[in-house]
Formats: C-alpha cells, sequence, structure tokens
C-alpha cells in the first residue's frame, strides 16, 4: 500500500523527522528529572495546584476559596509548563507554607480569613462556596519537590501495605443533623534520603500529610512554636452560612511538619509508593486481561488459518487448474463476484478521509506508545502526555495527507478538497465539543477553561502547522503511481442476492464488533479510572501488549466476516470492513455508560455533559483507529485473493 524505501528518500520525511525531533526536546522536558540536594535550613518550595473532585470532574483554583494567599502578592501567577498542564485543569501556583530542611515545625499558623461581603445582612457567598466544595468531596492537592502531598492508609489485603491517595480532603461533608467541617490544619511529613557516592546534602522522597478541622480560637490560642500540639484533642472548625446570624465569622489556617530520614526509599523510586497504589498497579488483572485476549486471537487466527489454509487454497487450485476448465468456470462463492469487488464505493470520499485521519491517528498513538515506554512521559512531567499526543497529531497531519491521497487516485477522485477535509474534520469535530465545554468551564470558573491564549496557540498548531502538513504529505501521495487492482470492475453492477438476517449489516457490524472490545476492555477501565477518578496510569507496557492484541484481534475479525461476505455474494466490503472492527467504539461509549452507573458517583447535570462530550470524543475517535485497521487488513486480504486467481 506504501513504498517504504520510496518515503524514507523524501526530503520532507526528514524535515518532519527533525521537525518532530526539536518538539521532542521541548514536549518532553521531564520537570524535577534532575535530584536537588538540600542542606539543613534550606528553604523548602511548597506549591498549590488546582483543588478536583471525582463527583464533579470541575477543577477549581485553589485560591478561589477562603485560603491564605502568599504574602505581597496581589494576582497570583500560575506556573505553566506545557499545553497539557493548561488543557489537564493543573494550575500550579507559590503558597503561604514554608518548610525548611530538617526543621522541625510544631504549629504554626498561617493567617485567619474572613467573608468578604459588603452587605452583612446577606448570606456570605465564600461561605456557601466553601461548603459546597467540602460537601461534593473536593480535595487539596499541595506539590513539594515535584511531589504531590498524599494521604497514607494501611492497605488491607495487598502486601502493599501502605496506600497512597492524592491530595488532602477539604473538609468532611454536612449533613441535615451535622454541620460540614474544614480541614484548616494540616500535619505534613517530609521524608527525606541521604544519596550515596558522598553527594552532599539531603533529598526529598515522600511528601504525606493528615488533615484536621481544628476550632479557630484553638489554634490562635495553642498553635505556638514549641508547644505541645495535639490537633485532635480539640473540637472541629464548622462552616456554617445560614442563618446568618450563626454564620462561621472566621477561620484561622495552621500547619506543622515533621521531618522523617527514610532510609529505604532512594530518590530513582520515590514515585513507586504512588504508582503502586494505583489500582492499574494489580498486575495479576493485567496478565488475566491479557491472556483472555490471547485466546481471543488464536480463535481468529485459527479462522483466518483455516479459511487461507484450506478454503482458500483448495479455491485456488481448482481455478487456477487448467485441467479443471469446466469445473472453473462455474464460479461459486467469492469467486463469482470477481468483477464488482473492486468497484468504487458510495461516499469513497469520506471514506478516503476517514482511513487518512486513522492513519494519522494510529502514527501518534504509536510514537507516544515508544514514548511512553522509554519513560519520557512519566507522572513528574505534568501534562507531558497530553503536549506529546497533541504535537505528535499534529506532525502526523503528513502521513494522513498522503494516505488520503493515495486513495482518492485509486478511486480515480483526485481532490484539493479531500485533502482538505481530512486536515479539518475531526479535529473541527472535537474543537466544537471542546468549544462547547470550554465555555461551559468559563461559566463555571473552572480552572481547565482553556484561556484566549491558548485557543489561539492550538488555532495555529491546527491551520500552520497541522494542514499545511496535510497537503505536502497529500503532494507526494498524489505523485506516487495509481494502487491498480487485480480485476477490472463490469460496467452494469451486478444483483446482490438477499442475505440472511444475520449476514445483514446492522448484525454483523455490531455483534462483530464486541471481539475486538472485549479484547481491550479491561484495560479501558483503568485508562477510563485515571481520567475520572485523578489515579495514575503508568504501566504502558501493558497497554503496548493490549494494544498489539487489539491490532490483531480487529485486523481478523475484518478479514473473518469480509471472507464471509464475499462468499455470500456481497461484494460491498469497503466500508463494512471500516464499521465491522469500527463499532468497537460503539461498545466503548456503551461501557462507558455501564461504568458511569457503577463506578462513577457524580451528582451535577454539568458534570454529566462533560463526561458524556468527552466519552463520546473518545469513542468516537476509537471507531475511526480501530476501523482503520480493520481497513487497511481487509484491504491488503481481498487484493490478495483475488490477484491469485486467473479470470478470463
Amino acid at each position: 500500500f506504501f513504498d517504504l524505501k520510496r518515503i524514507m528518500e523524501g526530503r520532507w520525511l526528514r524535515a518532519a523527522i527533525a521537525l518532530l525531533l526539536v518538539s521532542v526536546s521541548f514536549g518532553f522536558y521531564l520537570p524535577g528529572v534532575t535530584p536537588v540536594e538540600y542542606e539543613p535550613g534550606d528553604s523548602v518550595t511548597i506549591k498549590v495546584n488546582s483543588i478536583k473532585s471525582v463527583r464533579t470532574a470541575i477543577p477549581f483554583d485553589y485560591y478561589s476559596l477562603m485560603h491564605c494567599r502568599p504574602v505581597g502578592q496581589g494576582a497570583i501567577k500560575a506556573d505553566v509548563e506545557n499545553f497539557g498542564e493548561i488543557l489537564w485543569g493543573d494550575i500550579i501556583k507559590p503558597s503561604r507554607y514554608a518548610a525548611n530542611m530538617k526543621v522541625q515545625v510544631g504549629c504554626a499558623k498561617l493567617c485567619t480569613t474572613k467573608p468578604k461581603e459588603k452587605d452583612p445582612s446577606k448570606i456570605s457567598r465564600q461561605l456557601k462556596k466553601l461548603k459546597t466544595r467540602i460537601d461534593d468531596e473536593y480535595r487539596g492537592h499541595l506539590i513539594l519537590d515535584n511531589l504531590p502531598v498524599s494521604e497514607v492508609y494501611i492497605w488491607e489485603g495487598r502486601k502493599e501495605a501502605l496506600y497512597y491517595k492524592l491530595g488532602y480532603p477539604l473538609g468532611v461533608p454536612g449533613n441535615k443533623t451535622r454541620d460540614s467541617l474544614v480541614n484548616n490544619h494540616l500535619s505534613f511529613t517530609i521524608k527525606y534520603h541521604k544519596p550515596d557516592s558522598g553527594i552532599p546534602g539531603f533529598r526529598i522522597v515522600g511528601f504525606e500529610v493528615v488533615p484536621y478541622s481544628v476550632e479557630s480560637g484553638h489554634i490562635e490560642a495553642h498553635c505556638k512554636q514549641g508547644q505541645d500540639w495535639q490537633p485532635e484533642s480539640y473540637p472541629p472548625q464548622t462552616v456554617v452560612f445560614q442563618p446568618i446570624a450563626k454564620a462561621t465569622p472566621h477561620i484561622t489556617w495552621s500547619y506543622s511538619v515533621t521531618w522523617e530520614e527514610d532510609v529505604e526509599t532512594a530518590w530513582a523510586s520515590r514515585w513507586d509508593h504512588y504508582l503502586k497504589s494505583a489500582d492499574a498497579s494489580n498486575a495479576k488483572i493485567h496478565w488475566f486481561s491479557i491472556v483472555n485476549s490471547l485466546l481471543i486471537v488464536l480463535f481468529l487466527s485459527g479462522m483466518v488459518a483455516m479459511i487461507m489454509l484450506r478454503a482458500l487454497h483448495k479455491d485456488f487450485n481448482r481455478y487456477n487448474d487448467p485441467d479443471n476448465e469446466d469445473e472453473a468456470q462455474e464460479e461459486t462463492g467469492w469467486k463469482l463476484v470477481h468483477a464488482e469487488v473492486f468497484r468504487t464505493p458510495k461516499y469513497h470520499e469520506m471514506l478516503s478521509i476517514y482511513i487518512g485521519t486513522g492513519c494519522q491517528l494510529l502514527g501518534m498513538g504509536i510514537i507516544t506508545l515508544i514514548f511512553a515506554l522509554l519513560g519520557f512521559l512519566s507522572p513528574a512531567n505534568r501534562g507531558g502526555l497530553l503536549t506529546a499526543m497533541l504535537l505528535l497529531f499534529v506532525l502526523m497531519g503528513s502521513y494522513g495527507g498522503y494516505t488520503t491521497a493515495r486513495l482518492s487516485k485509486m478511486f480515480h477522485a483526485q481532490s484539493w478538497r479531500t485533502v482538505a477535509l481530512t486536515g479539518v474534520l475531526l479535529p473541527g469535530q472535537i474543537f466544537v465539543v471542546f468549544f462547547c465545554m470550554d465555555m461551559l468551564l468559563w461559566a463555571k470558573g473552572a480552572s481547565n477553561a482553556v484561556p484566549f491564549t491558548t485557543l489561539l496557540a492550538l488555532f495555529g498548531l491546527w491551520f500552520c502547522v497541522s494542514v499545511p502538513l496535510v497537503f505536502v504529505g497529500a503532494i507526494f501521495g498524489y505523485k506516487r503511481p495509481t494502487i491498480e487492482h487485480p480485476l477490472s470492475v463490469n460496467q452494469i453492477p451486478r444483483h446482490i442476492p438477499e442475505q440472511k438476517w444475520y449476514l445483514r449489516p446492522p448484525v454483523t457490524v455490531i455483534l462483530a464488533g464486541v471481539i475486538p472490545f472485549g479484547a481491550a476492555f479491561i484495560e479501558v477501565f483503568f485508562i477510563l479510572s485515571s481520567l475520572w477518578l485523578n489515579k495514575f496510569y503508568y504501566v504502558f507496557g501493558f497497554m503496548a501488549i493490549v494494544f498489539v492484541i487489539l491490532t490483531i484481534t480487529c485486523a481478523e475479525i475484518s478479514i473473518v466476516m469480509i471472507y464471509f461476505q464475499l462468499c455470500y455474494e456481497d461484494y460491498r466490503w469497503w466500508w463494512r470492513s471500516f464499521f465491522i472492527s469500527g463499532s468497537s467504539g460503539f461498545h466503548l461509549f456503551l461501557y462507558s455508560i455501564f461504568y458511569f452507573a457503577t463506578t462513577l458517583r457524580m451528582k451535577k447535570f454539568w458534570s454529566y455533559v462533560i463526561y458524556f462530550g468527552w466519552m463520546l470524543v473518545i469513542s468516537y475517535t476509537f471507531t475511526i483507529i480501530t476501523g482503520t485497521i480493520g481497513f487497511l487488513a481487509s484491504f491488503f486480504f481481498v487484493h490478495y485473493i483475488y490477484s491469485s486467481i486467473k479470470v478470463e
């Protein structure tokens, strides 16, 4: 289908590779990849990230609530490193918390915040917002030396005794009989390690927190350095905004710091605690999924082998044997439609666009997976995965344009309009959903609402880089020789016999899509958990194995179904081969509904809109990728079998 040698000789590809390497050098910068040594007494910076909740899927700025702001700063600027951080909603800002290497802090008062209302007779919007965030189970997120703060629990039933949960709860949700409580005292435990080889200083290898709710009056009276501080012995701080007479007048915030030496955890393995605590770290579940998928692959491979070695080989011998001319003339099965099978399908322009876009997505996914396997996309590089996918999709535009051009030329329908649609169709569809979601997030004041300048940058990548690369690839695609079919096509279409109910498109397409999705659905569960439950996903080795199995499954199920379709004299295989494996995206969306109902605990309408809007985009993209795999496999299969027979 593609002449790899000619492609590699092209200057355009070398230029694209050079551009890719330059982009990678910027896009894959790993903050914190170089260890930092601190001498005793050195200041250690604690930063704040967005507050997030699995019940709403809408992150907010940490300083949107009544938290203590840094001294002497008006508008607090965020430390933005890449596109991915902005799109993911990670807004990292400086904080008022202070820590010094190996300096114990028994208790330190941060500040006292009061509701700011011009009219004291009205309900405080700040108190109401704080109570709402607490009741929605929002969690605060802090960062120290590029490590996220986490609560540590004992995990029963697992060999790894400790479970690390990212962030800390802003408070304890209330109900009809109990007021909400705010966690206004944070007890930090910072673990450090003495590096080997005589390197001076100490390295930070852990950042843990225990939140407490302490009545503000007790913090003001007893939170002093050098004084014994037992936060659990004091009554909690409630958050009340009505009735106004009983509203919380102010909240005092405090913290303590305990330094502990950890001789077992080296700096290079300090992220292992977080990764092992993720659900995806359970290797037994992944291996069970892989073995289950391999059984499906072996079953399909057996069917393909049976078709290729028994049925097709027998047909080839019968059709090509000069001693059986009479028998060969009595054409049956798939050979009967040899003069129709390469007839140009309806809507061939859209087919070319989708296959070109699918190849672009496949190139992006494969290269991203390779970088992830090499360790470039570690959790330390916040937003790195999303940034890499975005840049690689843009750069793979040349591959999509080349594929579209080759197919368009094969269909004798060369058109720059088709090439242009390849560059704008899928990105345009995603942008419409993205823009609607962004307007919703702006209205809600979310931290992942994309600012106007970032939108301009995305438009620049789209129209100034991606679309031109699509046209560059199409130019080289149109220069390549036309893909010739092994057999000619009759002028008058052949009548297609009425098909049995189980061979009709709705049945075959929907049922066949279950098999590719079934080969990957367990891994899908962990990926959805990382997206919607704020958990790490870093088992890219398992993902690579599942991706290979998924690719083989999509190819084989498409080949099997197209063979049976041709045997029943239905030659309309072009679109069918795309939708047979592509329907796995439909099953992915159905599974997302099941996942939403059984796993997520979202409770607000706009959270539903965000979840199902993005799951629709993900399922649609998955349809294009798997459909492209099925089409390409069927294309080669059909060309092979019809080029192996003699037809007069």
